[in-house]
C-alpha cells in the first residue's frame, strides 16, 4: 500500500500565497503520476494540476498562471505553489499518487485526507 500524506493548508486573504506538500511512501513504492485535485462544497472533485515522472505538467483552465507543480521525484513529494490566490479556490485539496506499491504490482490512485484551503474575499 501507498500512504499519501498533504500538508500546507490553511486561511488566506484573496490575493495571497499558500504552498501545499504531499508525500507519498510505502514498501517498493514507484510513483508515476501525482496531482492534486480539489472540492469545494456542493461540487465535484476536479484536477487542480498533475505532474508526470519526467515533469510533464497539466493544469486546471481556472488556476493556469496562478498555480505551479513540481516534484521531488527522489523524495516522492510534490508541491502546488498557489499565487494570486481567489475566493473561488477555496476548497478541501487532496494529492493523488498514480503507483506501483509492494504486493499490489498494478498501477493504481492513492489518496490523500485532504488539506482545507480557505481564501476570505
Amino acid at each position: 500500500q501507498v500512504r499519501v500524506v498533504e500538508s500546507g493548508g490553511g486561511l488566506v486573504q484573496a490575493g495571497g500565497s499558500l504552498r501545499l506538500s504531499c508525500t507519498a511512501s510505502g514498501r517498493d513504492v514507484s510513483i508515476n503520476t501525482m496531482g492534486w485535485y480539489r472540492q469545494a462544497p456542493g461540487k465535484q472533485r476536479e484536477l487542480v494540476a498533475s505532474i508526470t515522472t519526467g515533469g510533464g505538467t497539466n493544469y486546471a483552465d481556472s488556476v493556469k498562471g496562478r498555480f505551479a507543480i513540481s516534484r521531488d521525484n527522489a523524495k516522492n513529494t510534490v508541491y502546488l505553489q498557489m499565487n494570486s490566490l481567489k475566493p473561488e479556490d477555496t476548497a478541501v485539496y487532496y494529492c493523488n499518487a498514480y503507483a506501483i506499491a509492494h504486493g499490489v504490482w498494478v498501477l493504481k490512485d492513492y489518496w490523500g485526507q485532504g488539506t482545507q484551503v480557505t481564501v476570505s474575499s
